[in-house]
């Protein structure tokens, strides 16, 4: 476009909210026109005006990310320099990348983009006010700026907007791509991280997650030595002010399931607890969407047919303009991206000055033989914490299958997680013991046996158990204690089938469902050899004993 002179819909509006501080601090000169902070309506302009995506029945922006329906979790690294050196967690989730390449790089890059347009939000991540960090976010697609409105805090103070300097920034350029046999990376795509320039890069990849998921980690490291621990969960809140947080990897419900009719949503992803209490880090929701329903998860669906949200990689009529979340022809990860106050029983400021009364972790069992809820000690709470376990569930990765791989993800958010999972385990436990936190595990895979044979358990018992255990009906029930874990189990809770409480009461074969279980135990243990050096006695003892060991 940039070889055509025409003005596009925002050219006139394009400077009125621009920061004194200047693209050209970031080693961006000889662009071609810079769009400042536009507001939704003018960047819907912009993006169909420059064919990026279209308008669905309803209102929502409908956009495809091409080749990267998902995080491309193996493409992601962290500049390795002497603030670094010692503190980050290197290895799978954390390669390292070398200063000088990363250097080399940002000069290509910046060469790259001369006489080209971008697009610039500069706003907040970290709703108490304590600790919020101004970010900047320069993209080269309309839809990208609008995503980074729709996911971080922003400000229509111009003052504000005038003297704005980013704490971090992240350029997500999507044209650009990475050479791997100069720079080092596995493809042509690559998420850098640059803590010592406060700076990251997202090269080859339109998938929205990666800006948010960039500032995520950003946060997961810097947060840690300002005594807030940063979380991968959402958190709401009831009307006696009783905080809960819902741990969970990507499609294990955390969205569905904390956003609850009688309580206040605080945030559905990424969370911060400091001395004071809970707060969002993000100003929006990023939910999946494939099978939603209005019966279900009714605040979510609506924002489906709403302006302002984004649709990524959803399937539409046309001709109707009406979109369809049953086909998962594109990715199973179809996604919806929408400003939080679009879910309406909210907490306006984004933070809570309360603490935790229940903890949440929530994994998805493909093997179904975990059972639906257990109620964990402070030393089973840790192992559980560390260990991170569920199933990656279809399409929320590159290169994962329609079926669920059982994984375990520290902290249950292990890509994101900069720091040794010890130091985030150590925050953890120390809060909880503090604010004397309930800790449940709760299973919301598969029942009756795994995926393929099983079905995924009723989101209607789930959300059953959970009230249960939020609302303090779980403190007098009786309880069994798993034979293989260890931990309670309830053998009673309101309105949930009795039967549904012993997993292996689903099962046909029950030699086959101990069998299985005992295996799940045996996996725990392996995977726990990872953490073996420096972890508490009592934390090693509270994971699973195997069958021939009781």
């Amino acid at each position: 476009m940039k070889y055509l002179e025409f003005n596009t819909p925002a050219t006139k509006e394009a400077k009125e909210l621009a920061s004194d501080y200047k693209l050209d601090n970031h080693g961006l000169v000889y662009l071609d026109r810079v769009y400042w902070n536009l507001p939704a309506s003018a960047l819907y302009e912009e993006a169909v005006f420059r064919n990026e995506g279209h308008i669905a029945f309803g209102g929502p922006l409908i956009v495809n990310t091409g080749k990267h329906t998902a995080r491309a979790a193996a493409d992601k690294f962290v500049v390795r320099e002497e603030s670094t050196e010692d503190k980050i967690w290197w290895g799978v989730h954390n390669r390292p990348f070398s200063l000088e390449k990363f250097n080399a790089l940002m000069s290509r890059l910046q060469a790259y983009a001369q006489g080209e347009e971008f697009f610039v939000q500069d706003c907040f991540a970290g709703a108490d006010p304590e600790f919020k960090m101004p970010v900047r976010i320069i993209t080269e697609k309309a839809w990208h700026s609008l995503f980074a409105r729709n996911m971080f805090l922003t400000t229509e103070h111009r003052d504000t907007l005038k003297k704005f300097i980013p704490d971090f920034t992240v350029i997500a350029a999507p044209g650009f791509k990475v050479d791997p046999k100069i720079d080092g990376t596995r493809t042509e795509t690559a998420i850098i991280l640059n803590f010592a320039d406060r700076i990251a890069l997202i090269a080859n990849s339109l998938y929205g997650g990666e800006i948010k998921k960039s500032i995520f980690t950003v946060l997961n490291f810097l947060l840690t030595f300002k005594e807030v621990l940063p979380m991968h969960c959402s958190a709401n809140v009831g009307s006696g002010r009783d905080a809960a947080l819902f741990f969970g990897l990507s499609g294990t419900g955390k969205t569905t399931l904390s956003a609850d009719p009688k309580r206040k949503l605080i945030g559905d992803d990424e969370h911060g607890w400091s001395s004071k209490g809970i707060f969002n880090f993000e100003g929006g929701c990023y939910a999946k969407v494939i099978r939603l329903s209005s019966e279900n998860e009714p605040e979510i669906y609506a924002t489906t047919r709403r302006f302002g949200t984004i649709l990524e990689n959803v399937i539409y009529d046309p001709v109707t303009r009406r979109v369809d979340l049953d086909d998962d022809m594109i990715t199973e990860n179809t996604r919806a991206s929408y400003p939080l106050e679009f879910i309406p029983n909210i907490v306006p400021d984004g933070y809570v000055h309360s603490h935790p009364k229940n903890i949440v972790f929530l994994t998805c069992d493909a093997s179904g033989v975990m059972p639906p809820i257990a109620k964990l000690s402070p030393e089973q709470a840790q192992y559980h914490f560390i260990s991170g376990y569920t199933s990656k569930i279809a399409g929320t990765e590159i290169g994962l299958g329609i079926e669920p791989q059982i994984t375990f993800s520290a902290c249950f958010g292990a890509p994101f997680m900069v720091r040794h999972p010890f130091e985030y385990a150590a925050m953890l436990k120390q809060r909880m013991l503090k604010h004397k936190s309930n800790v449940w595990l709760v299973n919301t895979g598969w029942v009756g046996g795994r995926f393929g044979v099983g079905k995924r358990i009723s989101i209607r018992h789930t959300r059953n158990l959970l009230n249960a255990a939020l609302e303090g009906k779980l403190d007098t029930a009786e309880y069994r204690k798993d034979k293989l874990f260890g931990f309670d189990v309830p053998v009673t809770c309101p309105e949930v089938p009795q039967e549904v409480l012993e997993p292996s009461n689903s099962w046909g074969n029950k030699e086959e469902y101990w069998k299985k279980y005992d295996a799940l135990a045996a996996r725990f243990i392996e995977n726990f050899k990872l953490y073996k050096k420096g972890t508490a006695e009592e934390v090693l003892n509270a994971g699973p004993k195997r069958l021939g060991n009781k």
